[in-house]
């Protein structure tokens, strides 16, 4: 790995629903897991932040007790723990499988270097992980419910968390693995959905009506979530690849920069 500050950065995001089971509460996809950690480490990149979501630990924990809406009744306190508590078990099996493929992976709470003001992050004490990716890390951050200065707290979505790790280190590009091949033209499920393979990020406002709101227990906001979050990203022309990542090998290939059936988001 070494400190190959030159090479550029990518940040890789994996989705809740790719890492757990969302129908059973608390359930690792301990397998698929497993392979995304392996094509992680043949990609053998030198500079990658991972950052991954909540699945069945921080989603159905967080909408119980309304985490996102902030600190209303005493009752949330124990919810916010528990919250952030499932979340580290999450990232603790993400972690023990990077370190066991031989990647100096080391884990980052949100919580305790971000606090938010009505959401959005306000400080973010970044010196941390840019001492970590100088030495050689891989810092491995997600979702988190986080300290807010307005609310008391809030649920700091991995999507806000990517766009804000993205420009401050400035990365190459973003690669977004989801349990759907990309954007489609309309609901994945429905028989007249198309896959959208490029999309110019100056056209993504129009497509956006069609993209899927949450369902179940998704406090984040599903893929019109994920799109809005990372449009500041989006902005600051940094491309973007959404791809299945439940797909062997295309988290690899993502990576590698090879040929990939996915969206990629970029400047014309």
């Amino acid at each position: 790995m070494g400190n190959e500050t030159h090479e550029k950065l990518v940040l890789l995001k994996l989705g809740g629903s790719v890492i757990t089971n969302k129908e059973i509460p608390k359930t690792p996809n301990k397998d698929v897991i497993n392979r995304i950690a392996k094509e992680i480490s043949d990609a053998k990149l030198g500079r990658l932040i991972i950052v991954h979501g909540g699945g069945s630990f921080g989603h159905p924990i967080a909408k119980q007790f309304k985490i996102k809406e902030g600190f209303k009744e005493q009752l949330q306190i124990q919810g916010f723990s528990q919250t952030h508590q499932a979340m580290l078990e999450l990232n603790q099996h993400v972690v023990d499988a990077l370190i066991r493929h031989n990647i100096a992976a080391f884990s980052i709470s949100p919580s305790s270097c971000i606090a938010t003001k009505a959401g959005r992050i306000q400080d973010f004490y970044y010196s941390i992980i840019t001492k970590l990716l100088d030495t050689g890390f891989i810092p491995v951050l997600f979702g988190d419910a986080v300290l807010d200065n307005t609310l008391g707290f809030t649920i700091l979505s991995g999507d806000q968390l990517v766009a804000a790790l993205a420009i401050r280190f400035k990365a190459d590009k973003i690669i977004i693995g989801v349990d759907v091949d990309g954007l489609y033209t309309a609901d994945p499920s429905d028989d007249s959905a198309q896959l959208i393979p490029y999309i110019p990020s100056h056209n993504l406002k129009a497509l956006m009506h069609n993209i899927g709101e949450a369902k179940g227990n998704d406090v984040t906001g599903g893929m019109k979530g994920k799109i809005l979050e990372l449009t500041p990203a989006l902005n600051a022309n940094i491309k973007t690849i959404i791809v299945n990542a439940m797909k062997e090998g295309n988290i690899y290939k993502a990576l590698k920069g090879e040929k990939v059936i996915g969206t990629l988001i970029d400047k014309e």
